[in-house]
């Protein structure tokens, strides 16, 4: 990927479709979230080792939105009513509850791919004589 044609982030497009994928094989979609991203609105008392999971069903939330910028929903939490809001760089995975299948996600996704020869083609060949 060359720096002169800069991309937006794949996950929010991955999270969309894995969330309809899910959901069409009749399964409950959960996004496991990181909470040590700044911005993120989640019942922390349900925060573990600063992750959290989510279901993010239609039986489970209201208003569901899938963005490029963030995850939002409405939802009850111990009977209390919440505002959950996550930037999408905090979707650590999206996967069915029923059998694990999905996506996990990693800090580097959207990070252009390297060029294995680029370290290499500064150096200058050694050249050996042999007789």
């Amino acid at each position: 990927m060359s720096p002169d044609f800069p991309m937006t982030s794949s996950r929010p497009y991955l999270i969309r479709a894995l969330n309809e994928w899910i959901l069409e094989n009749a399964l409950t979609p959960y996004v496991m979230v990181s909470t040590e991203e700044s911005d993120v609105q989640v019942p922390e008392q349900y925060v573990v080792n600063n992750k959290i999971i989510l279901n993010i069903s239609p039986q489970a939330v209201n208003s569901l939105y899938l963005g490029n910028d963030r995850l939002e929903f409405s939802a009850r939490f111990g009977g209390q009513p919440m505002l959950v809001s996550v930037p999408v760089r905090a979707v650590m995975a999206i996967y069915a509850k029923e059998n694990g299948r999905g996506m996990v996600f990693s800090q580097d996704d959207d990070l252009p791919p390297t060029d294995p020869g680029k370290d290499t083609a500064d150096k200058k060949p050694k050249l050996k004589l042999v007789k």
